[in-house]
């Protein structure tokens, strides 16, 4: 065989694996798309979402933040209010871990094979909600009617590995669809900044909400202020998050149009599943977090050790958080100067922003793990390296929700499809093979540590600097790794300036075609017929 025809059929074999489908927008004919490219440019800057629209979203997020919120504490409360030991609380989570390999790859490919009269992401929406936040309630309910039975009693254990599969069975159904209605709304990369913005800080506010209340409430407790146990605590928190999550969500759903016009009739499973391969950028996100899956920061919520034993209680930590809460919602203001800084080139501006962050991280070890015995020195050093990284954060939400965006966007243009759920088959298969090493890693980094979670949550209640400096490294430091290693495939990331303006153009250019030819999206039918009008 000739060297000639030896390259011929590497290149071949290339395109078969990383080339694009027949009916992508990478490979339809430009005349047959070039009739739609006026029309594709208008979808591409127009913004077509009203407010409610873009309400609508963010107050989902404020409940599902909440839910967040209430799981920083997930495992205090299984091994401090339920006295369960750290060793069956990390067994459970690690067979849920599993049972989540399973589920999230079903949920995927069901819901990329979904097409209904109300859209494809609404519905299960609708449907999810309800369980999902009420089996929260009920899992941080338990110690109410569990009563003081000890920590090993089977009851407890089945309780907490009964709600947390429930839990996480319908965490499934509701997050794939929510977390990509975005993209199923509006072609307007503006549309989505605007609202990913107003989704990071209306949740940031749930975030906030929880922690603002469960540390005080715990601190008072604690100290014998009042009279409010962590059991009551919890289940009015969780109450008041699964009325707001069932309520918020709902009205998303019925309120939230979906515009975007997708393949009527999937690709099969077998083939869907590898789509990752053909995402050049996807794949090399996919290699970076498989090879830091196995990484743990010793699975016990070392935040609220570090608020209430090292700074010494609420007050000290409110001042600690300050300057972060303070710049974290003005730093919304930097976005437009940011945005000119890097000319809109999201890869930059992620990569800049990442590195800032790591740099505070970096510095808060420096100079806090050995002052960790000074709690007004360590409120101090957290408060200005927490508080500069807070400075970002507006413009880091920005950048990164719609760099995430484009490379799901390239999927869609080099084959046609959009597997976003089918995504998961793969990549949480090969990344759940790691959660063995991942649990084995928490149980023995919590024993490294040296931490009694018998003792109460008080001020410098282990009375020893060394198992506190432990403390404070796995809370700030440790991550800083894989930070690193997930920060690497960006360095590569060449989907910027014209090529990114010319794929989202092609993009809409088949998505005219398919609607103007096949008549199958009502939405985008109107949206079309508004710009050819002022065309």
């Amino acid at each position: 065989m000739s060297e000639n025809q030896n390259s011929a059929e590497k290149r071949t074999l290339t395109d078969n694996i990383f080339g694009a489908e027949d009916n992508s927008a990478a490979s339809i004919k430009k005349d047959s798309l070039g009739k739609y490219s006026n029309l594709a440019v208008k979808m591409f800057h127009t913004g077509v979402l009203s407010p409610k629209e873009m309400f609508y979203p963010a107050l989902g997020e404020f409940a599902a933040k909440l839910v967040k919120g209430l799981s920083v504490y997930r495992t205090l409360y299984f091994v401090n209010v339920l006295k369960i030991d750290m060793t069956y609380v990390t067994v459970i989570l690690t067979l849920i871990s599993i049972y989540d390999m399973l589920n999230n790859p079903l949920m995927g490919a069901v819901y990329d094979r979904t097409r209904t009269r109300w859209g494809k992401a609404r519905p299960y929406i609708v449907f999810s909600a309800f369980p999902y936040f009420l089996s929260t309630i009920v899992l941080y309910s338990g110690a109410m009617f569990l009563g003081d039975r000890a920590g090993d009693d089977p009851r407890k254990i089945i309780f907490i590995f009964v709600m947390l599969f429930i839990q996480e069975t319908f965490s499934t159904i509701y997050s794939i669809p929510r977390d990509n209605l975005a993209t199923l709304q509006t072609a307007c990369p503006d549309d989505r900044i605007k609202v990913g913005l107003l989704k990071n800080y209306i949740g940031e506010l749930g975030s906030q909400a929880i922690y603002a209340i469960f540390l005080p409430l715990m601190e008072l407790n604690n100290k014998g202020y009042i009279n409010v146990s962590l059991p009551t605590i919890f289940f009015i928190l969780s109450s008041i998050t699964g009325i707001i999550g069932c309520v918020s969500n709902i009205a998303m759903a019925i309120g939230c149009k979906e515009r975007i016009l997708l393949q009527p009739k999937p690709a099969p499973i077998n083939k869907s599943i590898f789509y990752i391969l053909k995402n050049k950028y996807a794949l090399r996100n996919f290699i970076a977090n498989f090879a830091v899956s196995w990484w743990s920061e010793g699975g016990y919520s070392w935040d609220v050790v570090t608020q209430q034993e090292i700074f010494g209680g609420s007050i000290p930590s409110m001042i600690a958080y300050m300057p972060y809460n303070v710049f974290d919602t003005l730093s919304i203001t930097f976005i437009p100067k940011f945005q000119k800084i890097f000319k809109r080139n999201n890869r930059n501006a992620v990569i800049a922003l990442r590195l800032w962050d790591l740099l505070c991280n970096v510095g808060m070890c420096i100079f806090g793990i050995p002052n960790v015995d000074k709690k007004w020195t360590m409120v101090g050093i957290y408060a200005l390296f927490y508080g500069i990284n807070g400075l970002n954060n507006g413009p880091a939400n920005v950048f990164e929700a719609e760099l995430s965006r484009e490379i799901n966007d390239y999927t869609e243009f080099v084959t046609g499809e959009r597997p976003d759920g089918t995504f998961h088959i793969l990549t949480d298969l090969i990344t759940k093979v790691t959660s063995p090493l991942n649990a084995l890693l928490t149980i023995k980094l919590f024993k490294w540590t040296g931490y009694d979670s018998t003792l109460d949550i008080l001020p410098w209640a282990q009375g020893s600097k060394v198992i506190y400096q432990k403390v404070f490294f796995l809370f700030i430091g440790i991550n800083i790794f894989p930070k690193i290693v997930k920060m690497i495939p960006y360095l590569f990331y060449d989907l910027t300036g014209e090529k990114r303006e010319q794929m989202y153009i092609a993009l809409n250019e088949r998505r005219a075609l398919m609607a103007k030819e096949d008549d199958i999206n009502e939405e985008l039918e109107q949206i079309i017929t508004v710009l050819d009008d002022a065309q």
